[in-house]
């Protein structure tokens, strides 16, 4: 079977846990919810300009409201603010992530120990690669305004998981995989040549853990018999953020609060399918590596063997059916020694009769 990381041969990822239902700011953002947890939404109010609420820490980082990027009147915004936009522009290659044989996999619940293991050893290096790139551009106005360490970052609860399933010495128990390590390169080389794009990786891979990833930790807490208390599923859990809702709808504002030119937001869209592909070649990867590979009748020895294997009354190792194979040419000449040793035969005994006669 052909992969798409057969194909590619370079990208990852994931942020394609799932649905990730985006709301544009509105004047009913403001109703029945916390003023802190909407600090940086867009609001507005009968006969008062729209701007940004008073100044509030979300739990650090380097974000201030009166940010000369926060501000919604910024003509660079467009008609369709950024989240919708990479919601349109991602919609087909949402629907080709989640339709992976792994991902339709684990949303029934078929979802074994070993596999779990890999994907999160892969969202291991996923997240360390992403959190540095992170960390290098927090300052900039290009992400400080997505900036939320505190609430986001993911790499304390992954160790924590890779201790729970690899042991003590997990360090050098976890590989990286070719999806996961071109993954791993593609968030390296966007974060130190291309760091406007970014938000198209943190984008789709946090709000997507918020999202569909809180479904699949059901799914694989029952599916892999894990406690209740959390255990191996820390990166699904997030302490920082007590409502998901509204935390994503102020993430989404935030982001659409960033200041870029039309060919930069043209690029951050492309980058966000190219994080879905990433991802499917990811998952594609995991299930290959989860199920046996047939053997591939593509070669031309192996479209003999499997052939040659299937008319046998017993199993042969691939040697002794290539050799067998080997040895059948289509007109089988009549085998040599056998008549020579009965003629040989003959004579002896004639001669034998001969001298006994005598």
């Amino acid at each position: 079977m052909r992969r798409v990381g057969d194909q590619l041969r370079a990208e990852d990822l994931v942020a394609l846990w799932m649905r990730v239902p985006c709301v544009s700011p509105s004047p009913a953002l403001g109703t029945g919810m916390s003023p802190g947890l909407f600090v940086g939404a867009v609001c507005a109010k009968p006969g008062v300009e729209p701007g940004v609420p008073p100044p509030f820490r979300f739990g650090g980082g380097h974000r201030t409201p009166n940010h000369p990027l926060a501000d919604p009147a910024s003509p660079h915004r467009t008609a369709q603010d950024l989240s919708e936009a990479i919601k349109e522009a991602t919609k087909e290659v949402h629907t080709q992530a989640e339709n992976t044989e792994f991902m339709r996999n684990f949303q029934k619940g078929q979802v074994t120990g070993e596999g779990f293991k890999l994907v999160m050893a892969s969202l291991y290096h996923v997240y360390m690669a992403l959190e540095e790139e992170i960390e290098r551009v927090r300052d900039s106005p290009v992400f400080a305004p997505v900036y939320f360490p505190e609430e986001l970052h993911r790499r304390t609860a992954l160790e924590q998981d890779m201790a729970f399933w690899y042991g003590p010495r997990w360090r050098h128990a976890i590989s990286c995989s070719a999806a996961t390590t071109r993954y791993v390169q593609r968030i390296q080389e966007v974060g130190r040549r291309e760091p406007e794009l970014l938000v198209a990786h943190t984008y789709t891979r946090y709000l997507g853990d918020l999202s569909g990833g809180q479904v699949l930790k059901k799914i694989a807490q029952k599916a892999l018999g894990l406690p209740s208390s959390g255990e191996g599923l820390a990166f699904f859990t997030f302490p920082g953020i007590p409502n998901a809702t509204k935390f994503k709808q102020l993430y989404r504002a935030r982001m659409n609060s960033l200041e870029m030119t039309p060919e930069v937001r043209r690029r951050v869209l492309d980058e966000a399918k190219a994080a879905f592909l990433l991802n499917i070649q990811l998952f594609e990867e995991l299930q290959g590596l989860l199920t046996p590979e047939p053997q591939d009748q593509s070669a031309p020895q192996t479209l003999g063997l499997h052939h040659w294997a299937s008319g046998q009354e017993q199993d042969s190792s691939p040697a002794e059916a290539l050799q067998s194979q080997a040895q059948l040419p289509s007109h089988s000449p009549v085998p040599l020694l056998p008549w020579v040793l009965t003629l040989l035969t003959f004579l002896v005994a004639t001669v034998a009769v001969g001298l006994y006669a005598l």
